[in-house]
């Protein structure tokens, strides 16, 4: 349990790493592959997810900035919001009254991967579904009070008592149901447990590899990392974002170094070291091919 005594909140821990959680939202089957807690005490650079992969996230402390596709929005207590494929976002804490943050990572998996035992006849959720996949970012003030939900949650992982797998699952899925009803009326500006399959695992390996590991990471080595051939991991990518896996990696080359020009002062030429490139005149051309601007113009502009 933490303690933020800012506000004499307890705030309680919540980490699933490798638990299988999917659950049914009309035709989409969503398959939970994180759900934590934790406090910006660093900014979180930018960054975006790939095809199918959504993050939810719930502000129950703390202050900050929260960049999203180019637009400023302020974070406070109470601040949900949702972030989905390829929305570039950015989260600027403030280190006076750093955010904590409930944060559950998910991805959209295809209908023929439905239990088929599952059903709710009546149920209206197609609405649901529509929402969130034609909602690639939304933010807000939470209006379903989520907050006790994340506490409940905490209780069943603390305690694993029979069943609590189960009762996990369905506390995700109000939660979830509960954030995608929002977007209406606040229009976007048991006791065996199973475990994580292979794929689950390799996905959140490609995220933190592009988010962690830009500067260094080569095809070779992530292909190791996944267990899978150069081929089979630039298929993945590609899959996951669009994009090959060099120009992934640009893009996180260069999201790192906007930071580091924003936030920081260190020379530009140790930017270049830092983010992994050979030549100054190599990231140059790319930064101003990603940004429109050189380095030098982007970091004036972001101080002004």
């Amino acid at each position: 349990m933490m303690i933020d005594k800012r506000q004499g909140l307890k705030l309680p821990d919540i980490d699933i790493g490798n638990l299988d959680i999917k659950f049914p939202l009309d035709g989409l089957v969503l398959n939970v592959l994180y759900v934590k807690y934790g406090v910006f005490h660093r900014s979180m650079r930018e960054h975006s997810h790939s095809l199918g992969s959504y993050e939810l996230h719930y502000i129950p402390s703390g202050q900050g900035t929260l960049l999203a596709n180019g637009a400023r929005y302020p974070i406070e207590p109470g601040t949900l919001f949702m972030t989905g494929p390829g929305v570039l976002h950015e989260q600027i804490t403030n280190p006076s009254d750093p955010m904590a943050e409930y944060c559950i990572f998910f991805e959209v998996l295809s209908t023929d991967t439905k239990p088929a035992d599952v059903h709710y006849p009546g149920d209206s959720s197609s609405t649901l579904a529509d929402r969130l996949c034609g909602t690639p970012f939304w933010i807000g003030q939470d209006k379903e009070n989520l907050m006790p939900l994340f506490e409940l949650l905490a209780g069943e992982l603390a305690n694993k008592s029979l069943g609590y797998h189960r009762m996990a699952t369905s506390i995700l899925e109000m939660i979830v149901i509960r954030a995608i009803r929002q977007y209406e009326a606040h229009p976007p500006l048991e006791d065996a447990v199973p475990t994580k399959t292979l794929d689950d695992n390799r996905l959140l390996t490609i995220e933190n590899s592009f988010l962690y590991d830009y500067a260094s990471i080569s095809l070779q080595q992530l292909a190791d990392k996944l267990g899978l051939s150069t081929r089979q991991t630039e298929r993945m990518v590609h899959k996951q974002y669009g994009v090959s896996f060099q120009e992934k990696k640009k893009q996180s080359r260069m999201s790192a170094a906007a930071e580091l020009l924003a936030a920081t002062e260190m020379p530009i030429g140790s930017i270049v070291e830092r983010v992994g490139f050979a030549t100054h005149e190599r990231f140059s051309h790319s930064f101003k091919q990603q940004y429109g601007m050189t380095a030098s113009q982007y970091r004036s502009l972001r101080r002004r």
